[in-house]
């Protein structure tokens, strides 16, 4: 089909415009701030996925404390 459209094949030209335009809009300056920023931003959100990923998956240990004890 003409009108396709795929995320995944991002050549070297498309990397220089975009970091071209980065640079434009927010000067070298800044640069080194924002990649701070998204370093940890990404951090996070492996981090996030990797907790969110451990709460799934069924532990093996039972938990004794959320069962109701028997009355003497």
């Amino acid at each position: 089909m003409e009108g396709d459209f795929e995320m995944g094949n991002i050549g070297l030209g498309e990397i220089l415009i975009l970091v071209l335009v980065v640079l434009i809009l927010f000067g070298p300056n800044k640069l080194p701030e924002l990649g701070k920023a998204l370093g940890k931003a990404v951090g996070e959100f492996r981090r996030g996925i990797k907790e969110g990923l451990d709460d799934k998956e069924p532990s093996s240990k039972h938990d004794d404390s959320t069962t109701p004890s028997k009355p003497a």
